[in-house]
């Protein structure tokens, strides 16, 4: 993409994250007058800005959907920039779209931080990528408490988490965990088991409007082709996230177990 081209672009973000928070800041940066932030959470969608994006294109410049369902079906070919690390575009060897952001910026590899190489490898690959890029305990404790803060995750959704850890179910010979959370801010859960908590080989955390689950990529690839139509990431194809908004949590378990004998 030509400097030119660069130019013409206008960044539409989608639900906010650390991640998404740090991708604000650069463009708010390098090109405050083309960034539109309306402050969603995760599931955010293209419609949410039907009207700016119409108006972009109506003056011929491109739209980029950062981490949003196109469900204005705008056609990728045609004048539009997709930016995302989920689904077929996860994996540990993909760029997260902190950095897919970053070479649309067309910025020089000087600019590119340690904190942002900490909040990539958080979005790539979580605790265990940000430990392979040289976290200390104080870097990931920090990035995961502003992680959760820019989810949006509340004090009382942070005290129920820690009351759900008190009946967690271990089953599988212990490779499956269960945890039943009474709302869907699983990173309530997953940080405090992860750090300074008991860890988990596998995680299946059962909420009333979702389940999700954490852990083997082989099993995320199970769960995507028996429960269609949820979400995935991370670090693929070894280990990384899955979910699904309308499945039976019961149906779910036992399908894992079935792959995880004891």
């Amino acid at each position: 993409m030509s400097a030119t081209e660069s130019n013409n672009l206008e960044f539409f973000l989608g639900g906010h994250d650390l991640e998404m928070l740090v991708i604000s800041d650069l463009i708010r940066e390098v090109a405050p007058d083309r960034l539109h932030d309306k402050n969603l959470r995760w599931g955010a969608r293209a419609s949410d800005y039907e009207t700016e994006i119409e108006a972009c294109l109506s003056e011929g410049r491109t739209p980029v959907l950062i981490e949003l369902e196109n469900d204005l079906a705008l056609d990728p070919a045609c004048a539009l920039v997709i930016v995302d690390h989920h689904g077929p575009r996860a994996g540990r060897d993909n760029p997260t779209s902190l950095h897919q952001v970053f070479d649309l910026l067309r910025l020089s590899a000087e600019r590119w931080t340690r904190w942002m190489e900490l909040v990539a490898a958080n979005d790539r690959g979580y605790i265990p990528a940000m430990i392979d890029a040289g976290a200390s305990r104080d870097e990931l404790e920090e990035v995961r408490r502003l992680d959760r803060s820019a989810q949006g995750i509340t004090d009382e959704e942070e005290s129920l988490a820690e009351q759900s850890l008190k009946t967690v179910e271990t089953l599988a010979s212990g490779r499956l965990t269960v945890v039943r959370l009474p709302h869907s801010r699983t990173a309530a859960v997953t940080d405090r088991l992860d750090l300074g908590g008991t860890g988990y080989e596998n995680l299946l955390v059962v909420s009333p409007s979702e389940v999700n689950f954490f852990g083997a990529g082989r099993l995320i690839q199970s769960l995507d082709r028996a429960f269609p139509g949820g979400w995935s990431g991370g670090a693929l194809p070894e280990r990384g996230f899955w979910g699904h908004p309308a499945v039976d949590s019961e149906k779910v378990i036992s399908f894992l177990l079935s792959k995880l004998p004891a």
